[in-house]
């Protein structure tokens, strides 16, 4: 103890303790110049320059002024704010609702209507007329008294404040102008901010801070009006995210079964993300129960099927997979066996057009008594009747023999035979062997021949078409390259009866092409999509902007959008409204839907790194 007390009163002792003290001091200062030195949130986020006037603010270089709303009519209307918040302009918007205790309001209610009581009971003694202003004043107390007590509304002053931005002090002043003059011609009256512009400016900043505290009283139904997403957004209560409206950044969700029909088209240039739209609302669909369909003749959608567990279906001349093109449908309560089979015979017929090319009216005559000849050999008839297990399907190979017995047909039979005996024999001259017993199926005809593949579609499209018909369920179709059909005019007649029909099935037909120019200048090409309730337009050429332009009557405006789109963007129509959509998936929704060959490639090197 005293040798310690001895060291520590040492005059070398207090020097080591100074110096030391000395030292941590620097140090401190140090991390005090260090400190200030280092960038923050703020520092990053924040203008160059701020300054402040009496009448506007100026961020950087840009300008800005705010307004607070001061007085609302009678009655507000579901949307009221909607040209506010559709502005095509930066606007920073904040509202601050504050509830009032119903007990509050009850007390000054009751008081004011006594007021207003007796000045009608007093004018009314001077012999005075009625005043109009005075009973309405009484009804609408009584009637906001009476839902107050009962709970259907609440009470609640409110708090509305825009902020509004422009490059000059002319433009910020021709905003305002617009802004008042939209606002006031709906009778709500607004005012700017005068020496407060800094306290309005940060008002409407997304820090929930009320510095102006100008709020008017309103109760629950005027207030709801002022709900901000019922603009031009396309949203309803149930269904799948389409997409993000790029005008006011809400939500377009929307369930295509709802509308007048479920049917969809979608037009893009090659790149332009409409295999990526359409797979998305495939997986997004199936989680609602939805089975899809889909004619691939990209083999754009294997990766997809293989990530769901889908069944892909491969057709193609070396293919294990067939389909007999004279299968009939089992039937419904609702429908005669008679029409049933003349459509079949009214596909096959379509189906022979395509495969044997230009066909007279007599070999026309021909081929439809053939095939009813085809048909009978298995006994069946107009007068057969079936149900749940239609009869026994002749092939492809019974009308070719009954085409070689008939007086006048032998050139169709020698037409037919490579389909039958020939190069191409196989395709379609095997019963069925295909079955739609998965909740996503894919018909894939990327390895056909190039002037088979309207054949196998069309063939692929005539199946599904009869297992719709077999069994109603929520089935989306959907048919990618659909131009490739419309080329044929028998082809693109089978996807407008497709497109008309469907509905009855509770079906959804959804085409999809890339050239647009031979789909709309189709003659069933144009009637197919008006007879789509949902039109996507994605990225345009310039060579086929004007086409599209003009069939969906787009302004300039947004003919330009659509010629300026990044992927992924355009616009999305459903019923009479439409608005600019922005496609955007999850991380794991993205792996699944690409279409990327280098992504894809990625996702297969790590498959078989995970498998090693």
């Amino acid at each position: 103890m005293v040798l310690d007390s001895f060291l520590t009163k040492s005059p070398s002792r207090q020097k080591v303790v100074e110096k030391r003290k000395e030292e941590a001091k620097k140090i401190l200062e140090a991390e005090k110049i260090y400190t200030k030195g280092l960038a923050s949130v703020k520092d990053i986020i924040s203008p160059s320059a701020f300054e402040v006037t009496s009448s506007l603010v100026k961020v950087g270089d840009r300008f800005a002024r705010t307004y607070f709303v001061i007085a609302y009519p009678r009655y507000l209307q579901t949307g009221w704010f909607t040209p506010i918040i559709n502005m095509d302009k930066t606007l920073d918007i904040s509202m601050y609702v504050y509830p009032v205790d119903t007990n509050i309001i009850m007390r000054a209610l009751r008081k004011t209507s006594t007021q207003v009581q007796s000045r009608i009971d007093l004018e009314a003694e001077a012999g005075k007329i009625r005043d109009p202003v005075l009973e309405t004043s009484l009804n609408d107390i009584e009637d906001l008294r009476d839902r107050l007590q009962q709970g259907m509304e609440r009470f609640f002053k409110f708090g509305l404040y825009i902020t509004i931005y422009g490059e000059t002090e002319k433009e910020l002043d021709d905003l305002c102008s617009s802004l008042e003059s939209v606002l006031e011609a709906k009778l709500v009256y607004l005012k700017p901010a005068v020496f407060r512009m800094e306290q309005g400016f940060c008002s409407t900043l997304p820090l929930a801070n009320d510095e102006i505290d100008v709020s008017t009283n309103l109760n629950s139904s005027p207030l709801s009006t002022t709900f901000p997403f019922v603009s031009s957004s396309l949203s309803s209560n149930e269904g799948i995210l389409y997409g993000i409206n790029r005008h006011n950044n809400s939500l377009i969700l929307f369930d295509r079964f709802k509308m007048e029909n479920a049917n969809m088209v979608i037009f893009a240039k090659s790149g332009g993300g409409k295999s990526y739209f359409a797979k998305l609302e495939i997986l997004r669909s199936m989680m609602l129960n939805t089975e899809v369909i889909v004619i691939d003749p990209e083999n754009e959608y294997k990766h997809l099927c293989d990530a769901v567990g889908g069944t892909f279906v491969e057709i193609s001349l070396t293919s294990p997979n067939h389909i007999n093109p004279f299968d009939l449908p089992a039937i419904r309560n609702d429908e005669d066996p008679n029409e049933i089979l003349r459509n079949n015979i009214a596909n096959i017929l379509g189906l022979l057009h395509i495969m044997l090319g230009n066909i007279t009216p007599e070999e026309d005559s021909i081929l439809d008594k053939a095939i009813r000849e085809t048909y009978a050999i298995k006994d069946v008839t107009e007068d057969t009747v079936w149900k749940e297990t239609p009869p026994e399907a002749p092939t492809m190979g019974n009308l070719f023999d009954v085409l070689g017995n008939m007086e006048g047909a032998e050139d169709l039979a020698t037409r037919l035979e490579k389909f039958t005996h020939g190069t191409f024999a196989g395709f379609l001259n095997k019963p069925t062997n295909v079955r739609l017993d998965s909740q996503l199926v894919v018909f894939n005809t990327r390895d056909m021949e190039e002037v088979l593949r309207p054949i196998a579609m069309y063939l692929v499209l005539q199946y599904i078409w009869n297992q719709i018909r077999s069994e109603m369920k929520r089935r989306i179709l959907l048919v990618d390259e659909a131009w490739v059909m419309m080329q044929h005019e028998d082809a693109g007649a089978f996807m407008f009866q497709i497109a008309k029909r469907c509905r009855k099935y509770y079906t959804g037909l959804t085409t999809i092409t890339q050239d647009v120019t031979d789909f709309i200048t189709s003659r069933f090409g144009k009637p197919i999509v008006t007879n789509s309730s949902i039109q996507m337009l994605l990225k345009q050429s310039p060579a086929s902007a004007d086409v599209v332009a003009e069939t969906f009557y787009l302004t300039e405006q947004e003919k330009f959008l659509l010629l300026e789109s990044n992927v992924g963007e355009g616009i999305f129509f459903a019923g009479l409204k439409h608005a600019a959509i922005k496609v955007i998936a999850s991380y794991t929704e993205d792996q699944i839907i690409t279409s990327n060959p280098a992504q894809l490639m990625e996702i297969e090197k790590a498959k078989k790194e995970l498998a090693g």
